[in-house]
């Protein structure tokens, strides 16, 4: 593939840093990316710049994604500058590094609601913008969104016609989805541009007038047919001559491709290749830009940015910069500077002194024990070592750590291959990136009955990110699958009981899921105990209480006796209890019951709560069809009971984004909901009751 370059992207156009300083105002005169068309490139650097400045006050101010953006603010302002949009079509891959775009294009006074609720969407949104070509926030799509826009124009005929430009990172570009829409679009010839917003790469000392030359050459389209053509002919010189050619012409043209073309890999798949742009210079890239968008074929725009551009901690602080301000906390940046450790807590109100661990990092530290404990466990990760946990097994024991890129079907399949030969993977991945890997899942772990372990981060609703990266819907995709074993802690302490339950099963593969965040405060213990498979616990006994004055003015006439059974999943516990309180000073006896596994479910404990109560409620954090709640429903059913079951979970609908407890109570996943539909159900109206949950009688 490509040499690498050694010299630093400098962004000669526009390469100062923040310096708090007001902006010039041009930014204050772009209400739509028509109104870029107009400007100098002088004045493009300027704007750039500008919209920087903005991001940093913003985004320090509010929180959100933060590195990446900083990062492609030169390259929205060139792509904006030459396209007309949305007729042409800019694709941005997960959409993460898209806020410039944003700015761009009609939404600059919106920027300080984004990821809240209500407020600009995270990602690319088809639904926020007409800007906005395609929804995202999973990585490697964008390529393949693009070739089937270009065909599509193609079909629909000239009318429809319009440049098309996926934007990629090269982290983006590990993701094997992107590797087959790359051969698909040099197959087809479909004339797309992508650009390959590197930011682990500087840019090459000889990327000058020659490399521009050769640009030129490999793009023109005379030329390339002429090559063509000049190659046929050399071929068909007689007297031998044009055997020889034929003989000694692939090695010398690869040879001297191999020369001057860093992107001889694209070439060999039939995309021209140009490369590597500063992607801080605006000039420089509106030229390589334009002469790509004038090809009559797939090309290739390499271009080298500086994740955090602008921002001296992340510019500046190499790797562990980048990775650190890749999104920046609320409160964090003041004056364009990081705020003190004091000022940062100070702005973000209500924070306990001493909060609990989160649930990420009590697995990751209980998974170091886990491979001190026994030599056969290893962790893997696909491009989220930090988001996992996964880190501090990368740095207590990097022998046992493996991070396979944005790759999560190699990631299982790379654990299968390890558990053949009688190691333990533990896969940690997001809940809704596990969905990316679900045939590897069924075909190569369920159905081999493989010894692999899931840790599925961020189940439920994981707050700010949105629809794209809730974890919604692993019970019910998991559910349905052979041979697993399905189990979701209540707390942290019974987090770490549970990976140890994992990693001492020997029957097949097994998942757990946990929430993003801190945890309940419940503490750890000393030495985990594995649980029995299959098993649930009764946390709290019905016990009936006399009336208050409120349940007498309540309309539950039969409250004083009815007994009620909620059975808790996962988060759903901690609900139960709190939803369990508040019932008792309704008169009304509440078991509570920790289900543990939704696959197999406890058969017995079911049977023994429906037998005793008069209502059953499920409680999980997941969609309700084919969830935790149909699991026991279906379990009673096939025993022949006929309890009167009431599900509560999250809707048959996608989640918007936001904090957690405002979407919690948009979607009736609160305890105060509980005790209502309770309530209604007891009282015979809750036929009357409006979704998200369901009512099933038996």
């Amino acid at each position: 593939m490509s040499r690498k370059a050694t010299s630093k992207a400098t962004g000669s156009d526009s390469s100062q840093k923040n310096s708090g300083a007001g902006p010039s105002g041009l930014l204050d005169r772009i209400d739509g990316p028509q109104d870029l068309h107009g400007l100098s490139e002088q004045e493009l650097a300027v704007l750039a710049q500008e919209v920087r400045t903005l991001l940093i006050d913003t985004v320090g101010e509010i929180g959100g994604h933060f590195g990446a953006n900083l990062g492609t603010c030169e390259l929205a302002v060139a792509l904006h500058s030459l396209l007309d949009s949305p007729k042409d079509k800019i694709l941005w891959d997960v959409g993460h590094q898209a806020y410039p775009h944003k700015i761009l294009t009609g939404r600059r006074e919106r920027l300080g609601t984004i990821r809240q609720y209500g407020g600009l969407a995270p990602f690319c949104s088809i639904g926020e913008s007409p800007h906005d070509i395609m929804g995202a926030g999973h990585a490697s799509t964008s390529i393949g969104y693009a070739v089937g826009i270009k065909e599509g124009m193609r079909h629909a005929g000239p009318e429809a016609d319009g440049k098309v430009v996926a934007v990629i990172g090269d982290g983006g570009m590990t993701g094997g989805v992107a590797f087959e829409a790359i051969g698909h679009a040099g197959g087809l010839g479909t004339p797309i541009t992508v650009v390959l917003n590197d930011n682990g790469m500087s840019i090459a000392p000889n990327v000058g007038a020659l490399s521009r030359y050769f640009n030129r050459i490999r793009l023109n389209p005379r030329l390339w047919h002429a090559r063509t053509g000049v190659e046929g002919g050399l071929k068909s010189l007689p007297g031998g001559i044009g055997a020889a050619f034929e003989r000694l012409g692939p090695h010398l043209k690869e040879s001297i491709k191999a020369f001057w073309a860093p992107g001889l890999w694209w070439e060999e798949l039939d995309w021209a290749y140009m490369g590597v742009i500063d992607g801080h210079d605006v000039r420089a890239l509106r030229e390589a830009l334009r002469e790509a968008l004038a090809a009559e074929r797939p090309v290739v725009v390499h271009i080298a940015t500086v994740k955090g551009k602008g921002f001296p901690p992340a510019e500046d602080g190499g790797l562990e910069g980048m990775e650190k301000w890749h999104a920046a906390k609320p409160k964090s940046i003041v004056n364009g500077l990081p705020a003190s450790p004091a000022s940062a807590a100070k702005g973000r109100a209500g924070a306990p002194a001493v909060a609990p661990p989160q649930y990420t990092e009590v697995f990751g530290r209980a998974l170091v024990s886990e491979c001190e404990r026994d030599e056969r466990v290893v962790g893997i990760t696909a491009a989220m070592n930090s988001g996992t946990g996964l880190s501090i097994l990368q740095k207590a024991m990097p022998e046992r750590y493996f991070d396979v890129g944005i790759a999560e079907q190699n990631a299982v399949l790379f654990a299968a291959g390890l558990s053949l030969q009688g190691i333990k993977p533990v896969v940690a991945i997001y809940s809704t990136f596990l969905q990316r890997a679900y045939d590897q899942i069924v075909h190569d772990v369920c159905l081999q009955k493989l010894g692999v372990v899931f840790a599925m981060d961020r189940a439920g609703l994981v707050g700010d990110d949105g629809p794209t990266h809730h974890g919604a819907f692993d019970i019910a995709y998991l559910r349905c699958l052979p041979n697993i074993v399905l189990m979701a802690p209540r707390d942290e302490a019974m987090l770490v009981h549970m990976l140890r339950t994992a990693l001492t099963h020997e029957g097949g593969p097994i998942a757990l899921r946990y929430p993003r965040g801190e945890g309940t405060g419940a503490k750890l213990p000393a030495e985990p105990r594995a649980i029995a498979i299959g098993t649930g616990e009764i946390l709290r006994e019905a016990r009936s209480r006399a009336l208050g004055a409120e349940a007498s003015r309540s309309r539950i006439s039969a409250a004083s006796s009815a007994r009620v059974a909620l059975i808790g999943y996962g988060t759903g516990v901690g609900k139960a209890l709190e939803a369990a309180d508040a019932l008792s000073e309704h008169g009304v006896a509440v078991t509570v019951a920790d289900a543990r596994f939704a696959k197999p479910i406890d058969a017995g404990l079911v049977a023994q709560l429906a037998a005793e109560h008069d209502l059953l409620v499920t409680i999980e954090e997941g969609v309700l069809a084919g969830g935790f709640g149909s699991a026991v429903w279906e379990t009673l059913n096939e025993a022949g009971a006929t309890p009167r079951i009431l599900r509560m979970g999250l809707p048959d609908r996608y989640v918007t984004h936001g904090k957690p407890a405002l979407l919690h109570e948009e979607v009736g996943f609160t305890a105060q909901r509980i005790v209502e539909r309770v309530k209604a159900a007891l009282a015979g109206r809750e036929q009357d009751a409006p979704q998200p949950s369901e009512a099933i009688r038996t």
